[in-house]
């Protein structure tokens, strides 16, 4: 029996703009008051320590107004929006080494063509575990934010070409504002709404994305490279002799050609995957 949308699922996702927005505000003014400088935060230059304060404590925030939408205005519990756990640590595996494997090939090929030139290894302990720290946090929030409300939601009103295209749309323009952004930069985010999305359509689950959005970041920092157009700490050092459509420039890998080739691929194989061996389907 063909499922029945529920027309009020794409007023539903508009309230992703609180979880969005109001938890970065006041996640900001606890900081002020704490006495950080947030003209760090504004540079093109990770702060560490500023950004994982930043990013936990809009995550609380997050979670609260969250809990609060799920339980009076969706009505079901938390959990719903996809975190159980039950049967995912193979995906979550699967997310995890699936951005390690394209990083790493990322690299080597561009090392090949001569588009990155190998500076040396430079390894900190505890920025290392900062990164994960960090990058953790990002994907947890992010995916909470675009996968497990608003595209659930979205899902509820729409096929799933169509929910998939808003949410990748606003994931898309969220990063507009960021340092050295390139029109190019913004398609390949759009397609990474694709990619990290394509999952939760058939499984309405959160751990392969969150893993793989993690993984996809936190690699591309260690490799070198920029995180949408943002400079971390990074394992391996490389300067680029010229900036380019194909090594992506000073937005990084996303904002690159080969960038997208990996992501439609990736939306592919995974499609595919989740498509023939989901046990939830719609």
């Amino acid at each position: 029996m063909k499922k029945i949308k529920n027309h009020n699922g794409w007023i539903k996702s508009l309230l992703t703009f609180f979880l969005l927005f109001i938890p970065q505000v006041l996640g900001a003014l606890v900081l002020m008051v704490a006495g950080f400088d947030l003209n760090k935060m504004s540079s093109g230059a990770i702060d560490l320590k500023s950004m994982i304060f930043l990013e936990y404590l809009m995550i609380v925030f997050m979670a609260i107004i969250l809990w609060l939408f799920m339980r009076f205005i969706d009505k079901q519990p938390l959990v719903e929006i996809g975190l159980q756990t039950k049967g995912r640590l193979k995906e979550f595996y699967f997310g995890l080494s699936l951005g390690f494997v394209i990083m790493f090939f990322a690299y080597i090929i561009l090392n090949i063509l001569n588009e990155i030139v190998f500076l040396g290894i430079s390894f900190d302990f505890n920025k290392f575990l900062m990164s994960i720290v960090l990058f953790a946090g990002v994907s947890i929030f992010e995916e909470v934010v675009f996968r497990g409300y608003l595209l659930k939601n979205l899902l509820e009103s729409f096929n799933p070409y169509v929910a998939l295209f808003i949410s990748s749309i606003f994931f898309s323009l969220i990063h507009g504002s960021n340092p050295n952004v390139t029109t190019l930069g913004l398609c390949n985010i759009f397609l990474a709404g694709f990619f990290l999305g394509a999952s939760y359509v058939f499984t309405k689950n959160l751990w392969f994305p969150i893993a793989l959005h993690f993984s996809w970041n936190f690699f591309q920092s260690m490799f070198g490279f920029k995180v949408s157009g943002l400079d971390s700490y990074s394992i391996i050092e490389f300067t680029i002799p010229k900036n380019n459509l194909l090594n992506g420039g000073e937005f990084g890998f996303e904002s690159s050609y080969l960038s997208i080739i990996v992501l439609i691929l990736g939306i592919f194989i995974i499609w595919n995957y989740f498509k023939n061996n989901s046990t939830i389907k719609n």
